[in-house]
């Protein structure tokens, strides 16, 4: 049997994200799915090392990596418009459900129980469905705040209701990620690269105060 079903998922790379607004920095689905992947693992270790959590980071990262793969039947739709009403976002919620069946109905028989188990929203675990909503948002809140760097006011609502509703989650992985990793965000390679340096000095620095102790 051949399988369309990874030449049809690659087909994301071309789905633009934030349709409506105008963008300085083009984002597509597929680099969306990866920062989304790699956020949701540090959300899980986070969970996992520091607040004593117990969430299968492998397992949620590869759902996150899949999470939105139905938008290559759906399209992306606008936030402003999915969340219009509540009728709106029913239906949907209704046609990507739709939409992830569609996609399991081209793999092999063998496989689509494992891919089940990654691909449809309604059977993850609940606390991984938080954690990837979580990193979800956390790269919308990165994505404006680089857009509003590059001067992009098209983009200051928006960041207004994201920081919002990552408050609203109330999820200490959140606050940790946003303490520890988010402002790095705004940096340039040269800025990240120099500050490695002095870093480093400083290091260097301390160590050597250790030792004439």
């Amino acid at each position: 049997m051949k399988s369309h079903f990874f030449a049809y998922i690659s087909k994301i790379r071309w789905i633009v994200r934030w349709g409506l607004k105008r963008n300085s920095i083009p984002e597509n689905v597929m680099e969306h799915s990866w920062e989304v992947a790699t956020i949701a693992h540090a959300l899980g270790v986070i969970r996992n090392r520091v607040y004593g959590g117990a969430v299968d980071v492998h397992a949620m990262v590869t759902a996150a990596l899949y999470h939105d793969c139905s938008e290559v039947i759906t399209g992306d739709m606008p936030s402003p418009i999915k969340y219009h009403s509540s009728a709106i976002q029913k239906a949907y919620k209704t046609i990507e459900r739709e939409a992830e069946h569609e996609l399991l109905s081209l793999l092999p028989e063998e496989l689509k129980q494992d891919f089940a188990a990654v691909m449809l929203e309604g059977g993850l675990p609940r606390e991984q469905l938080q954690l990837i909503k979580a990193a979800d948002t956390l790269s919308a809140y990165l994505k404006c705040q680089a857009e509003l760097a590059t001067g992009n006011q098209e983009f200051s609502k928006a960041a207004d209701d994201i920081v919002t509703r990552l408050k609203s989650y109330q999820l200490p992985e959140v606050d940790y990620f946003l303490r520890v990793f988010a402002p790095s965000y705004q940096l340039t390679l040269d800025e990240l690269l120099n500050s490695d340096k002095k870093s480093s000095k400083l290091s260097q620095h301390e160590q050597a105060l250790m030792v004439a102790k």
